[in-house]
C-alpha cells in the first residue's frame, strides 16, 4: 500500500494501455478514476475492477470539460491506430488537442501532477535513427496521419506551455508500439491484425516489402516505465522515449507470428501506405539514466503472451470501431 493514497485521473482508462495502467495503481491501493468515450476501447478492459471499493468509471469525453479533484493525471485519451484516427480526422485532432487544454486545466486548478501520453509518431518518417528526443522530426503537416501526428505535437506543447506559463507540474512520454493482452482484435496495430489473420489462417497483409522496421515493447515493460516517470523527480519532465530497442521488420514479425501459432496463413503484399515511416526505434538512453528503466521482456516472449490472450477471447463479442477494419 501506499504511504498516501492518491486520487488519480486516467483519461482512456478503458483502452489498452489505460487499462493495465488501472490494474497497477488499483492494485497500489491509490482511488482511481477511470474516464473514457468507449470508442476504441471496451468496458471488458476494466470489468474486473468495477466491483473494487477504490476504482471508479465515468463514461465521458475528454473534448468537454470534466470537473474533478484529483491529485495526479495520466492523460492517454485519443485513438491510437491510424484506421481510427483517420476515420475521423478532425475529431483525432480536437481529442488531442481540446482534451489536453481540459486536463491541463484541471491540474492547474487542484494543484495536480499530470502526465502526456505522447507517441513515437511525433518524430513522423524520421531521418535520423534511432530517434532521441532532441529529434525535432520529419512529419507531414498536411498528410491523412497529420491528425494524430500533430494533434500529438502541438499536445505537448501545451504540456511545456502550462508548465511555463502556470508552473503546471507536467510530465511527457513518447511511446514506441506496445502490444500485449487486451489489445483490441481490430485495432489495426501490426501485432494484433498478424496474429488475428494468423489464428484464424486468414492470409497475412504486408505493406510495401516488409522491410519497414518497428521496434516492440510488452505492455508491462511500458506501464512500467510511465509509472516510474510520474513518481520520479520533478526536474525531469521529458519528454522522454519509452519503447523496446530491438528492431524487427514487419516480414519478420510476420514469420514469427506465423511460426507461434502454427498457422497456415499466407502472405499477401499491398502497396504502402501514405506517409508509413520506413523506421521506428527509440533511442531510450534517457529513459535508462533519468528512470534506471529499460524493457525485460522479449519479442517471443511478448508474442506468445499476446497469442494466448487473442485466443481465448470471444472475438463475436468485438466489433471494429470504425469501417477501416
Amino acid at each position: 500500500m501506499p504511504s498516501t493514497c492518491k486520487r488519480i485521473l486516467v483519461t482512456g482508462g478503458a483502452g489498452f494501455l489505460g487499462s493495465h495502467l488501472c490494474d497497477r495503481l488499483v492494485t497500489q491501493g491509490h482511488d482511481v478514476i477511470c474516464v473514457d468515450n468507449l470508442f476504441t476501447s471496451q468496458k471488458s478492459n476494466i470489468a474486473h475492477l468495477l466491483g473494487k471499493p477504490n476504482f471508479e468509471f465515468i463514461r465521458h469525453d475528454v473534448t468537454h470539460p470534466l470537473w474533478l479533484e484529483v491529485d495526479e493525471i495520466y492523460n492517454a485519451a485519443c485513438p491510437a491506430a491510424p484506421g481510427h484516427y483517420q476515420y475521423n480526422p478532425i475529431k483525432t485532432m480536437k481529442t488531442s488537442v481540446l482534451g489536453a487544454i481540459n486536463v491541463l486545466g484541471m491540474a492547474k486548478r487542484c494543484k495536480a501532477k499530470i502526465l502526456q501520453f505522447s507517441t513515437s509518431e511525433v518524430y513522423g518518417d524520421p531521418t535520423v535513427h534511432p530517434q532521441p528526443e532532441s529529434y525535432r522530426g520529419n512529419v507531414n503537416p498536411i498528410g491523412p496521419r497529420a491528425c494524430y501526428d500533430e494533434g500529438k505535437r502541438a499536445a505537448e506543447t501545451l504540456f511545456f506551455d502550462y508548465q511555463r506559463s502556470n508552473r503546471v507540474n507536467i510530465r511527457v512520454v513518447r511511446i514506441f508500439n506496445t502490444f500485449g493482452p487486451r489489445m483490441h482484435p481490430y485495432d489495426g496495430r501490426v501485432v494484433s491484425n498478424f496474429i488475428r489473420q494468423a489464428l484464424h489462417n486468414e492470409d497475412i497483409t504486408i505493406f510495401g516489402e516488409g522491410k519497414q522496421s518497428r521496434s516492440f515493447c510488452y505492455v508491462s515493460d511500458l506501464i512500467e516505465g510511465i509509472v516510474r516517470m510520474m513518481n520520479g523527480p520533478d526536474d525531469f519532465i521529458g519528454p522522454v522515449n519509452l519503447g523496446n530497442p530491438d528492431e524487427f521488420t514487419m516480414l519478420e514479425l510476420a514469420q514469427k507470428v506465423i511460426a507461434l501459432t502454427g498457422s497456415k496463413s499466407r502472405l499477401v503484399y499491398k502497396p504502402m501506405p501514405a506517409d508509413d515511416p520506413t523506421q521506428r526505434q527509440p533511442d531510450i538512453t534517457l529513459a535508462k539514466s533519468k528512470l534506471g528503466w529499460q524493457p525485460t521482456i522479449k519479442l517471443d516472449e511478448g508474442l506468445k503472451k499476446t497469442i494466448e490472450y487473442l485466443r481465448s477471447i470471444d472475438i463475436t463479442q468485438f466489433r471494429a470501431p470504425t469501417p477501416n477494419y
